[in-house]
Order: C-alpha cells, then sequence, then structure tokens
C-alpha cells in the first residue's frame, strides 16, 4: 500500500472514529447528572420567563439528537459553542490556554524521551551495578503518580527552597519556561522510568541476536555495533511507547495543571466540569481525542522509516 493511500485511509478511520467520539462525548453530558440552567441560576429561583430564556440561548429544551446535530454543525465550522461559565467562546478559551498545556507536554516529552532513552541504554549496555541501580531509580519512578510528584517537587523546590514558583504560567516565553519546569518534572517522571525500562528490555533482547554477534566476530567497533545494529533495532519498540507516552502526558497535564494552577486546557477542563460547563467540557474532550489520534496516525508514518521491516501494507492470509 502506498504511503499516500496509507494516510488517505487512516485519515478516514480517524474522521469515523472522531465522529463516534462526538456522539459519546455529547451524551455524557446530556446525560450528567444537573443541568447549565441550576449552575447559572446559582441556586436561586427563576421565573418560567427567565428560565426560558436560558434554556433557548442554550437549546437546553430541544430534543437530544437535533441538540447533537446542531452542536455537531457548529463543531465543524469551528464554532464551539459559547462557555457558560465564562461567558466567552469556548474557541477563545481553547486558543488562550491551549500554548501553555502544549509548552508544558513538550518540555515533559523532550525530558521523557532524553533522560528515559539514555537510562535504557546505559543499563542495557553497562549491565551490573549500573544496570542494578538504574532498575531501582526507575521502579521508583514508575511508582510515583504524577500528582504525587507534583506535590513533592513543589514543596521542596518552590516552597522551601524558592528555587522556582509555586504556580502560574508567567509572560513571555523565559518566564513561561522558568514557570513550568517544575511542572514538566513532575508530569515526565512517571514516564521517564517507563520508556527507560521499555529501552533497556529492548535493546538486550537485540544484544542476544545473532546479527549483533556477527557484526563484532566481524570487527565492528562496540560502538557501532549498539548503535546501528542494537539501538536502531530495538528503536521500533521504544517509538511505539512514544505514542503512548504522548498520549499519556495529554491525560496527566490535568492533574498536574491543577497542582501548579496553570492556566491551561488541563486546569480549564477540571474547572469546567466541576462548574458543569458542558460547552467547554465538550470541546476539550473533543480536542483530547482528536490529538491522542493524530499521534497515533504519526507514529504509524514514522514506524516503518526507523524499523524496515514495518511495512504499510495490511496483512494477507496465505492462499
Amino acid at each position: 500500500m502506498s504511503f499516500l493511500r496509507f494516510t488517505a485511509r487512516r485519515l478516514a478511520e480517524m474522521a469515523a472514529t472522531l465522529l463516534g467520539a462526538s456522539f459519546v462525548i455529547f451524551g455524557a453530558m446530556y446525560l450528567a447528572p444537573g443541568n447549565p440552567a441550576s449552575f447559572l441560576l446559582s441556586g436561586r429561583s427563576a421565573s418560567p420567563e427567565a428560565l426560558k430564556a436560558i434554556n433557548d440561548q442554550y437549546h437546553l429544551d430541544e430534543p437530544f439528537l437535533l441538540q447533537y446535530l446542531r452542536w455537531l454543525g457548529q463543531i465543524v465550522h469551528g464554532d464551539f459553542g459559547r462557555s457558560i461559565t465564562y461567558r466567552t467562546d469556548v474557541s477563545r478559551l481553547l486558543a488562550d490556554r491551549l500554548p501553555a498545556t502544549l509548552l508544558l507536554v513538550t518540555m515533559a516529552l523532550l525530558l521523557v524521551v532524553a533522560i528515559g532513552v539514555l537510562l535504557g541504554w546505559i543499563g542495557a549496555v553497562r549491565g551490573g551495578a549500573v544496570d542494578s541501580t538504574i532498575l531501582v531509580a526507575t521502579t521508583v519512578a514508575v511508582g510515583t503518580p504524577s500528582f504525587v510528584a507534583a506535590v513533592l517537587l513543589q514543596g521542596l523546590f518552590a516552597v522551601k527552597l524558592g528555587w522556582f514558583p509555586t504556580g502560574g504560567t508567567g509572560d513571555g516565553l523565559g518566564q513561561m519556561l522558568w514557570h513550568l519546569a517544575l511542572p514538566a518534572v513532575a508530569l515526565a517522571l512517571y514516564l521517564i522510568g517507563m520508556l527507560a525500562r521499555v529501552t533497556r528490555a529492548a535493546m538486550q533482547e537485540v544484544l542476544g541476536q545473532e546479527h549483533v554477534t556477527v557484526a563484532r566476530s566481524r570487527g565492528v567497533a562496540e560502538h557501532e555495533v549498539i548503535r546501528r545494529h542494537v539501538f536502531r533495532n530495538a528503536l521500533g519498540t521504544v517509538l511505539t511507547t512514544g505514542g503512548l507516552i504522548v498520549s499519556t502526558l495529554l491525560v496527566c497535564t490535568v492533574l498536574v495543571e491543577s497542582a501548579f494552577s496553570v492556566g491551561g486546557i488541563g486546569q480549564l477542563l477540571e474547572l469546567s466540569t466541576t462548574t458543569k460547563d458542558f460547552p467547554t467540557v465538550q470541546a476539550i474532550s473533543l480536542l483530547m481525542v482528536g490529538l491522542f489520534m493524530a499521534v497515533n496516525l504519526v507514529v504509524d508514518l514514522l514506524h516503518p522509516l526507523v524499523d524496515p521491516r514495518v511495512t504499510l501494507a495490511p496483512k494477507r492470509s496465505a492462499a
């Protein structure tokens, strides 16, 4: 299957999946206890006219299917509706808060890839006491949830030592990088341990294969054997894990952003869920699903480039 045909097929699958996800997301919000009208009224009694005006504005009194089709039509045209809590367009809220989340996820991802792959490489190649130390360290990292890491890092480096801000994002890129340093470490810690263990296991498996022994017997330098024959063959497994890591980062950012009061998508999702801001929750949920699928598509397209044994052609049964 050609690259273009494969990409077109995957994009069609993504569109169908996104359509199904949109129905589930809208239905879940529709069935959730409470309603936006009660929040807008803040527990106050309202006249039938005022209640009708709210229902008309947000189309709350229309049948479920009609509400869904209306919402889906707006989404197609880039209109995510109007936030009930913030009294502004959801699109504007997302545009204001998305950069902080994307920067946080990017910083955490760079930490995960750089440190995780390095530790896995060293553990697989060195072995002995070095490998045991790395295994212990990565086990501790894997066993530390992102929220716990956030609380510990904030208490030590922000509150006690005062090296970093306790929260917020600051103004300008430099300030944002400084403010997001601790949240990025808290977000990356668990995944650093996971990627290090995956890299180590993948490289150790390749180290025992015949082509590595042959390369060494031919006098190829050890660093070339590790780079060209071991790590390159293990890279497919690392890349596949990388797709899962990005998805996990997007999920865990909700907890970390809340702990550090980062004004990003994650914190907005938590606040909107608490206040039953249905349009905002629906938009963020759909955005998350879209990002997940985009990451998986990128991984599928890159996999054949890093591992020649993988092709884009679908498997066929033997005749």
